[in-house]
Order: C-alpha cells, then structure tokens, then sequence
C-alpha cells in the first residue's frame, strides 16, 4: 500500500508543475504584458500556448504509452518540462517566451494524461478514488507554491527590499523558480515502477506479478492479476489495431458521451480562466496590485483544503454527489460575481489623479470626476488617453482608484467557484477517465478526451482577455455561470456512480 502511495504521489509530480505554472503565469503577466506591449491577443497566447500543444500531446499520449509504457513517457515529460522553464525565464521576446511555453505545453498534456491511467492501474478498487485524485491534489499544491513564490519575489521587488530584482527581471525569477521541482520530478521517476497493467499487455507477466506484490501483498496481488488477465483475455485475442471510429462503437457510446461531456464542463466553466489570469481578475475589483497577488495565495490556499475534502468523500460519498454539488455550486458563484461586477461603477476624482505619476496625472485630469457605468467603457476611455503599454503597467493602481463596487461579493464568488470546482470538477473527472472505459481502449479514449479537455481550455484561455475587454467583466461571468447550470441538468441525467467498483466490473456495468 505504501509503495502505491509513493508511486501516485510521483508522477502526480507533473500536476503540481502544471499547478506552478499556471499560478505563475497569472503574476507574470503583470510584468511581461507591459514588457513587451502585448495586445489581447498576445496575452492570450502567450498564456494559452502551452494548453495549445497539450491538447496534441493528449491525444497521441495514450496510445503511445500503450506502446513504450507510461514511466518511459513521464521520464520524456519530466525532461521537457525542465528545457521549457529554462527557455521561458530566458525569453528575450514574446516568441521566444511563447515558443518556450509551447514545449511546456508538450509535457503537460503527457503528464495529465498519463499519471491518472498509471495510477488507476497500480492501486485496488477500494482506494483508487483517492489515489486517482492525488494528481489534482499536486495540481492545486503546486497553484498554492506559485502564488505564494509570486506574492514573495513581488513583496521584495515592490518593497525594494532587493537590489537584484528589476522591472526587468521580476518575472524571469517568478519562472527560473520553477526549475526546483521539475528536476525532483525527473529524478523520483526513476524510482516508481512500470504499470502492471501495462506489462501485463506487453506479456510480461512476471515482472507484473511481483510489482503487485510489492504494491499489495501477496493475496491481493494474486486476486488482482487474475482479474486483469481475465479483462485482458478479450484484447489479447483481438490483435486488430486500435482507430479513433472505434469509440463510437454502440458498446462504448454511453460512457465516452460521459466522459467527453464532464471533459467539456471541466474547462467550459471557466476555471483556468480563473487560474491564469487570478491576478487581473482581482485587480478588476479595485483592491490594488499587491492585494491582488495576496489574494490569489488565499485562492489557492482554498483549492487546496477542498481537493483534500474530495480526497477524503470521493470514495465515501461517491463520484455523482461531488459532481453535482460542485456544478451547482459553480453556477451560483458565478452569478455572484457577475452581479457584483454589474452594480460596479467606476470614477477619478481630482484628489486622486494628483497622487499618480505627474505625466499621467495631466492626461487624466479632464476626465476628472466623469462616472462610467461599466467597466469596458472606462478602460478604453484610459488606454485612449495614456496608451496600451502605461495604462497595463498602472492598471492595478487605476482601478484601485476609480472603482466602487463591493469587492467582497465578487471575492466570494471566486473563492465559491475555486472550492467548488476543487471537491467535483477538478479531481472527479480524472478518476471517472480512468474507470470508465475498458483496458483496451482506454489509452485512446483519454487521449482523445484529454485533446478535447485541452482545445477547450486553450479557447477559454486564449479568448479570457478579449471578452474582458469587449464583453465586461459582468457579461463574461454571466456566460460561465449559464453554461454550469446547463452542465447540471445534463449531468444530472447521465452521470452513473462507479464508486467501489473494480474496472472489471465498471466494464461490465457500463459498457453495452
């Protein structure tokens, strides 16, 4: 059981860099973004380039771990991940950083895919929710290290505590940062064993055997490998190869139409919305750039202590009741926020454009005391006034100036959607991709859901700053919210539980 243990915990390891550096990314762009004068476009790009390359990287995965096993593949992911860190903290433009973000991209969509299916398949029916759900955990952790190390390396740079740290340079140390972990996660690897599954397929059955008994004892391990070679008796026979039009086979269409469905919500709703872009989110509330970075350390802090309550009811309560809560639960904080940014007005008082820079201060003080109704209005009249670059290097400053709205509401809602979508979305739909489909095509069944998971989140990502800018900040969480109401109801009448259940029995529950 312990070695069970270690061995999720692992390659789990490339969650947690997945984490980091989607925490990171939100406080870099509050650097990198006036750096190198992005417009929404580029912002977007920059931040969802990585998502871009996994979505490809998740959906040849699967199949290629079918073929060469999932440690050798994790070793591959573990190395790029570190070539991407290296390249980003010394990207010299915006094509060098998004090129170096892309390579990131590669290991990402390897990791995601690959941890859950090699965890599902070294632990027993009895813990495997639990396990499954240690990659979200090193998910969130690895938000929670990257929003305090953003919130530290911005506190010494602010506070001018640092002489070494630059408006230059700030960022480069947020990302150089990263390179820690990723070189743990390389070396651990070595360490975890293959997939008795997967060596079960390759006809490796002795090797297999004794991994299992050094998982879980000698009596599990039997009854487990007997159970595996009983499901893989049907695969072995057929030596046909595998193509993509096999999962809409009649027998496979209820649970890849459940799967594909909880792949879509997950990113849908806006949650690396949120993620990558915490920083911006809060400094459109008024509370000021460094209350900003402190407030994503409490958003993250909150992810984790509710993917930890998931871990502890997934098994206990089971898959459908956390899901549904949770969507319901996102739904109702979205519409919290969106109403909190629709009653938002936003006004610059003479008193207060004195106290900015005295460059910007004269370019602003014929709009003095002038009221906007909404938040789209009055950054375009700003960046029409002092340009794109200086209004993105003062935006926090400026909002925290003009905005009046009640920022707690809108705060509540992030933090209702975060711990939310940390106990159902997050963690439950990768425990349900490694239970659902039967051993021989569940390689390519995650694969191909994880590209669709991935294209999701790259369009999510890739079109946050645009809606921003032209929809508003009311509108935009107005959208998420109607789209997880829908997810309800339409989850509500296909999710089926699979709590308990070996992936034997799954296959012959569901798979008609």
């Amino acid at each position: 059981m312990k070695k069970s243990i270690f061995a999720a915990f692992v390659v789990s390891l490339g969650g947690f860099l997945f984490g980091f550096d989607a925490g990171i990314i939100s406080g870099v762009m509050s650097y990198v973004g006036p750096e190198f004068n992005l417009n929404d476009f580029q912002t977007g790009w920059v931040v969802s380039s990585p998502s871009f390359t996994a979505m490809f990287a998740m959906l040849i995965s699967g199949r290629l771990s079918d073929i060469i096993g999932r440690k050798k593949l994790l070793i591959l992911a573990a190395f790029l991940y570190a070539l991407s860190i290296v390249l980003s903290a010394y990207s010299f433009s915006y094509e060098m950083l998004y090129i170096a973000r892309m390579i990131g991209g590669i290991a990402f969509g390897i990791a995601l895919v690959i941890a859950p299916t090699y965890i599902a398949e070294v632990s027993l029916a009895e813990n495997r929710g639990k396990l499954v759900s240690i990659q979200q955990l090193n998910i969130v952790l690895g938000f929670f290290a990257a929003f305090l190390s953003n919130y530290y390396i911005n506190y010494l740079y602010t506070s001018a505590q640092t002489t070494f740290l630059t408006e230059n340079n700030v960022w480069r140390w947020m990302l150089g940062i990263v390179i820690i972990p990723s070189i743990v996660y390389y070396i651990f690897l070595f360490f975890v064993p293959e997939s008795p599954r997967w060596l079960f397929t390759q006809k490796r059955e002795d090797e297999a055997r004794k991994i299992l008994i050094s998982m879980h004892g000698k009596e599990k391990a039997k009854i487990e490998a007997e159970s595996i070679l009983e499901s893989l008796k049907e695969d072995h026979q057929n030596t046909e190869k595998l193509k993509l039009k096999d999962l809409f086979k009649p027998t496979l269409k209820f649970v890849f139409t459940v799967g594909l469905v909880i792949g879509i919500l997950q990113q849908i709703t806006g949650i690396n919305a949120i993620y990558f872009y915490a920083t911006s989110i809060f400094k459109q509330t008024g509370i000021g750039n460094d209350a900003s970075f402190s407030s994503g350390v409490l958003l993250s802090f909150i992810t984790v202590a509710f993917t930890i309550v998931a871990m502890f009811l997934i098994d206990k309560m089971g898959r459908r009741p956390l899901l549904l809560i949770g969507i319901a639960g996102i739904a109702i904080s979205m519409a919290l926020c969106a109403y909190g940014f629709k009653e938002a007005k936003y006004q610059l008082t003479l008193e207060k454009i004195t106290l900015l820079e005295s460059s910007i201060a004269v370019k602003l003080k014929p709009i003095a005391g002038k009221v906007y109704d909404n938040d789209v209005a009055f950054k375009n009249e700003m960046k029409s006034i002092l340009g794109d670059q200086i209004y993105a290097k003062n935006e926090g400053t400026i909002l925290e100036m003009a905005t009046q709205m009640n920022a707690v509401l809108v705060l509540v809602g992030v933090m209702g959607f975060i711990a939310c979508f940390a106990f159902s979305l997050g963690p439950v739909m990768w425990v349900l991709l490694s239970e659902l489909y039967p051993n021989r095509y569940r390689g390519l069944a995650i694969g191909v859901i994880g590209f669709v998971n991935g294209f999701v989140s790259w369009i999510v990502q890739q079109v946050f700053p645009w809606e921003l800018s032209n929809l508003g900040n009311a509108l935009t969480f107005s959208i998420f919210g109607g789209i997880a109401l829908i997810g309800f109801f339409l989850l509500y009448k296909i999710l089926p539980e699979t709590k308990g259940k070996s992936l034997e029995q799954i296959e012959i529950d569901f798979v008609k």
